[in-house]
């Protein structure tokens, strides 16, 4: 009796075995006769996105920011900020020491891109961030928001927003910085 549930399990695993490789095969086989244009998976165009370059007095004032924490904030604590379309740090937790927008008339800046600086290294920490104001009686405008460490500065993040184009733009936004 033993012999035969050996036999019908091991006639099982062949089977199964076969059915696996035939359906791989057929699926390998399909080939899509049409593909998606790339254009529909987004609306609008993209631009590439790249951060500014990092400026020497950008940088000075970043390691003063960080040299003047007294300690950071405990895990599972988040720093915050509202800033305006201009740059301006509406407001914002204990730890975050400024913000910025960049100009977008210079080369390799664009509408759009904001530095938030802390007084902490958030280089491995999570951001979230919304396109949103500080006006209660107003609803934000649309837009998207990515945001990623700052290059060469541990302590600050970048922000670009964009239209609902994907198209570069000024946008107000919230972010929130998880420790």
């Amino acid at each position: 009796m033993a012999t035969f549930f050996r036999r019908k399990a091991a006639v099982v695993a062949l089977g199964v075995l076969a059915l696996t490789l035939a359906g791989g095969g057929i699926a390998a086989a399909a080939k899509p006769t049409a593909k998606a244009p790339v254009e529909a998976a987004q609306p609008g165009a993209r631009q590439p996105g790249h951060q500014p370059p990092v400026t020497a007095a950008e940088s000075r004032a970043a390691k003063t920011a960080l040299r003047a924490t007294l300690a950071p904030p405990a895990g599972g604590t988040v720093a915050w900020a509202v800033v305006s379309s201009n740059g301006t740090l509406l407001q914002h937790s204990a730890n975050v020491t400024g913000a910025s927008r960049f100009a977008s008339n210079l080369p390799g800046q664009n509408a759009g891109q904001y530095q938030v600086t802390l007084d902490y290294d958030v280089h491995l920490k999570a951001f979230n961030a919304a396109v949103g104001t500080n006006d209660p009686n107003n609803v934000p405008p649309g837009g998207e928001v990515s945001v990623a460490p700052r290059y060469l500065i541990p302590n600050a993040v970048f922000v670009q927003t964009r239209n609902s184009t994907g198209g570069f733009a000024d946008k107000p936004f919230h972010i929130v910085i998880a420790n």
